[in-house]
């Protein structure tokens, strides 16, 4: 049993896929810095110096004017679409991403070489020439 497993997680596929798991959990910390310390300032500042990171909708009333998102929490429920709003951003920054990284590799895979094809069949007329020929030889 324990060989089994040994066989199973030294598998290639299971291998990349650690790799794989731990390099996103890098890049997503990449991409959340580039979207909220780039992208959403700049955003911010398009918009009129707006913080998405503080947009909610509280839903208690024990929260009284506007803290900050985070203040906000610490006094009762409530709904954070600003934060919704950067989780989106940021999976739509990594999608596009992915997107030019698999573009790019399946550009640079060199194609296999095809098949070799089998020969088209001879014409119709030439295989009833060869019938004859060979009934001619046999007589």
């Amino acid at each position: 049993m324990l060989q089994d497993f040994k066989n199973f997680a030294m598998k290639g596929n299971v291998v990349d896929l650690a790799v794989g798991v731990i390099i996103g959990a890098a890049f997503s910390k990449i991409v959340d810095s580039l979207v909220s310390d780039v992208i959403m300032p700049i955003i911010g500042a398009i918009t009129g110096g707006l913080d998405f990171s503080n947009y909610y909708i509280p839903l208690t009333s024990a929260i009284q004017g506007h803290p900050a998102y985070a203040d906000a929490k610490k006094a009762g429920a409530v709904l954070g679409y600003g934060s919704f709003i950067t989780a989106v951003i940021n999976f739509l920054i990594i999608a596009f991403v992915l997107f030019i990284a698999i573009k790019q590799i399946e550009r640079l895979k060199k194609p296999e070489p095809a098949a070799p094809a089998a020969p088209p069949a001879p014409p119709r007329s030439e295989v009833l020439l060869e019938e004859i020929r060979d009934a001619l030889v046999k007589k």
